[in-house]
């Protein structure tokens, strides 16, 4: 079975909307949550009817497996590890309110299950990221992102307070675009949907833009994220730019990319302090490679410390700061992060071993082989058309790197969001005489 005479779907025409509208709202991370919540409700209902009535109208039937499978990988986990989590009322919360998500993906698989479903949304996104990328660009010359400011006046309009804090600007040490100073994530964001923006650019302008675009998003990524988002944003250039540029010409675009670093760590303090603390790790002393973690060495002491103490399904979903005092290797001294618990294990897969044990683990494990499995089997058509929701998902959980909770509100939708195009777009309908997208 492959991925072009398999799948008859053709999509639902308003999905596209949702999925670009969620994207687009991610500053507003209230509203984002609302539209996700109305899609979900939306689809609910047109997926369900569709589905009673014709079967694969919208989706096909290994788009709504793969989909299920994807969603179920991610959501079996915590339900599992909610049944004794220390804060149980919490976790199940959790679980239910995640079950939200499973409706939401199918209208994301929808929206790119035909050739114009796909067209829009992955040119949709590439538009979001190159334009929150500009934005950055201009808040790194000017001091000022001009979608933040118009999105706090309009804040300041509606409610009477901006965006953020006084406190939480002053204590910003990136830039911080679009998201604004309370919530440092343009970085790993950009990185995340940066695959979309290079796709689009080489269908538009070949190597030339290609590497405008590259260069773009690479500086902006460089001055507004972590060492996290500089990993995966490097994990997308090498994909693409092998496929695209061949290895002497890749080779060429790192150089350059070493050389914007070193410049950037010349001109702007923060760059120079985040890449002089990853010197730390050089000095081969405990201490220095957990400062060069920031604090991070002492957060995966404490997971392994869950993961012996749970080790079937784990502390709890969203239940690692309940557990963390417990298992704080060093207590009474004030961490790298400051004063309080940390949050979560900041690393995917003590996370998952942390909050949903070894259960959870053979469960993302098994979502990630039937992932692998659907590309194998798929054919090159297929392939070319998920190629850059691929590339996003596997470089935004890729494991040798650290990472934002894949169990909080946020991010987690982000990489469901990721699983849905893939599974959408990889089982869809072929790019020639697709079918018209159901009204």
């Amino acid at each position: 079975m492959n991925g072009t005479t398999a799948a008859t779907a053709t999509g639902w025409r308003w999905a596209p909307a949702w999925v670009l509208a969620f994207v687009a709202l991610w500053p507003a991370r209230g509203v984002a949550e609302a539209v996700l919540v109305l899609g979900a409700l939306a689809g609910l209902w047109k997926l369900v009817a569709t589905r009673f009535r014709g079967g694969a109208a919208l989706l096909g039937g290994p788009a709504w497996a793969l989909t299920g499978v994807l969603f179920a990988a991610y959501w079996l986990p915590e339900a599992i590890s909610a049944i004794d989590a220390q804060d149980g009322a919490r976790a199940l919360r959790e679980v239910v309110i995640d079950l939200r998500y499973l409706p939401f993906l199918w209208v994301v698989a929808a929206a790119v299950a035909s050739e114009r479903g796909r067209r829009t949304t992955f040119g949709g996104l590439a538009i979001i990221t190159l334009l929150w990328t500009g934005d950055a660009l201009i808040e790194a010359a000017t001091g000022t992102s001009p979608l933040f400011w118009l999105l706090d006046q309009a804040k300041h309009a509606i409610s009477g307070h901006g965006m953020c804090t006084a406190g939480e600007a002053a204590a910003a040490d990136r830039l911080a675009g679009v998201l604004g100073p309370c919530n440092l994530k343009l970085g790993i964001v950009l990185a995340s949907l940066s695959p979309f923006a290079l796709a689009a650019a080489w269908r538009r302008a070949g190597a030339t833009g290609w590497l405008l675009a590259a260069a773009a998003v690479g500086l902006a990524v460089l001055l507004a994220g972590s060492r996290a988002s500089w990993l995966t944003y490097g994990l997308v250039l090498l994909w693409t730019g092998w496929h695209k540029l061949g290895r002497r010409k890749l080779l060429m675009v790192f150089a350059a990319g070493a050389l914007a670093l070193a410049a950037a760590t010349a001109v702007s303090p923060q760059v120079r302090e985040r890449v002089q603390r990853t010197t730390l790790a050089l000095t081969a002393q405990p201490d220095g490679v957990d400062a060069a973690l920031s604090g991070r060495g002492r957060i995966w002491s404490a997971a392994l410390c869950m993961v012996r103490q749970h080790p079937v399904n784990g502390v709890g979903p969203r239940a690692f700061r309940e557990a963390f005092p417990a298992c704080d290797p060093e207590p009474g001294v004030v961490a790298a992060w400051g004063t309080g618990a940390a949050f979560h294990a900041h690393q995917i897969v003590l996370e998952v071993l942390s909050e949903t044990g070894a259960i959870g683990l053979l469960l993302w494990l098994a979502g990630a082989a039937l992932a692998w499995r659907a590309w194998r089997y798929a054919d090159e058509a297929a392939r070319e058309r998920a190629r850059p929701a691929m590339l996003a998902l596997a470089a935004s959980v890729f494991p040798l790197n650290t990472h934002l909770a894949a169990y909080s509100t946020f991010w987690g939708s982000v990489l469901l969001l990721l699983a849905a195009l893939y599974a959408g777009s990889l089982w869809g309908t072929p790019d020639e005489a697709a079918p018209a997208a159901q009204p």
